[in-house]
């Protein structure tokens, strides 16, 4: 599948403000399992993900266009993958990112191989 844009936030241990990111994330053929920052993260695309490896609660969605991805309740800097900036900011309509709200980080590859034989097993 296409890679896709996604808001990301861990759950598990927190309430609404958990860390966050702002990522490229790549899919498996079924949708089910998103691959991001060398995790897989079993769902269904969408909403409530599991971590394959330790079972963390994430809560994934898509890019919202107002900027307000971060549950009302939330606090914290959203983690922006620097290879995607551009392209979120082309998204959301603005021309730079606010680093007040936002931090630019190095999003890691993750090798699908592994979980894929993780799941497998």
């Amino acid at each position: 599948m296409k890679p896709q844009i996604k808001y990301i936030e861990l759950k598990t241990g927190h309430n609404d403000d958990g860390p966050a990111w702002i990522t490229e994330v790549e899919l498996s053929k079924s949708g089910k399992t998103i691959y991001f920052n060398g995790q897989a993260l079993k769902g269904k695309g969408h909403g409530a993900c599991s971590d394959l490896e330790t079972g963390d609660v994430y809560w994934i969605s898509g890019i919202k266009k107002n900027g307000q991805d971060r549950h009302w309740a939330g606090k914290g800097k959203i983690m922006v993958d620097r290879k995607i900036v551009t392209e979120y900011l082309e998204l959301v309509g603005l021309s730079d990112l606010n680093l007040n709200k936002y931090e630019l980080i190095n999003i890691l590859p993750t090798d699908k191989q592994k979980f894929e034989e993780i799941e497998n097993s």
